[in-house]
């Protein structure tokens, strides 16, 4: 069987903060269909890596491709990355994830509707993002990176602040979104996540990917 096409190709990637050395000579492709689980120890990379993916931050050394163009993305980052005190509402931001796809109103209603029963957050649609808990906001960051059906979706620490209701509906969006759509996770949370992936990453300045078959992320990288 042919390999799918590559989506994204990283070659040699490494990112230096002053005498820090952050991201060591990265190389790997992601390829369309992939689920890759990304873990690692806290400072290792993982969230630096994704930015460079995303083009949201330069690496010092090494090149990232997109053989095919750019791919259309949606992206989860941690939750303390948002101003909770941006007067915006629910609705808006999960809406923002359909900024340029000149959709028709109508269209964009709809999807957002959808959108928002499907992460639970319909009741809240019109509240302000700085009235609702960590887990709703992280549900509502989620929708937004959702509500294109993005050909590449890009989650970080997904389950951040998520009650453990919500986190088993969070579980079954993504296996279904598994399906149709090509998936970078980083979660310390890899028991479950790591069943349903393809690929397992571990960041730690360096990458190695474990080809195990029975493969089973431990939080242990994570001590220390």
């Amino acid at each position: 069987m042919e390999p799918k096409e590559i989506l994204i190709s990283l070659r040699g990637i490494s990112l230096r903060r002053d005498s820090r050395v952050i991201l060591d000579d990265i190389n790997f492709d992601i390829r369309r269909g992939d689920f890759a689980a990304i873990t690692g120890p806290n400072g290792g990379g993982k969230t630096s890596l994704l930015r460079i993916i995303l083009g949201l931050l330069k690496p010092s050394e090494g090149t990232v491709a997109y053989p095919c163009g750019k791919v259309p993305t949606g992206y989860l980052p941690q939750k303390n990355m948002i101003d909770s005190r941006f007067p915006i509402t629910v609705s808006e931001v999960v809406r923002s994830g359909l900024t340029g796809s000149g959709l028709a109103r109508a269209e964009e209603q709809r999807l957002t509707a959808e959108t928002l029963a499907a992460v639970g957050l319909s009741d809240h649609a019109s509240k302000s993002i700085g009235v609702l808990s960590g887990g709703q906001l992280q549900r509502a960051l989620l929708g937004r990176a959702l509500i294109s059906s993005p050909r590449l979706l890009v989650l970080d620490e997904p389950l951040s602040y998520v009650d453990k209701q919500f986190e088993q509906r969070i579980y079954s969006l993504v296996e279904e979104l598994s399906h149709r759509t090509t998936i970078l996770l980083v979660s310390h949370e890899m028991s479950t996540i790591a069943g349903m992936a393809n690929r397992h990453l571990i960041i730690d300045r360096r990458l190695t990917e474990c080809h195990s078959s029975r493969h089973r992320v431990r939080c242990e990288c994570d001590e220390g």
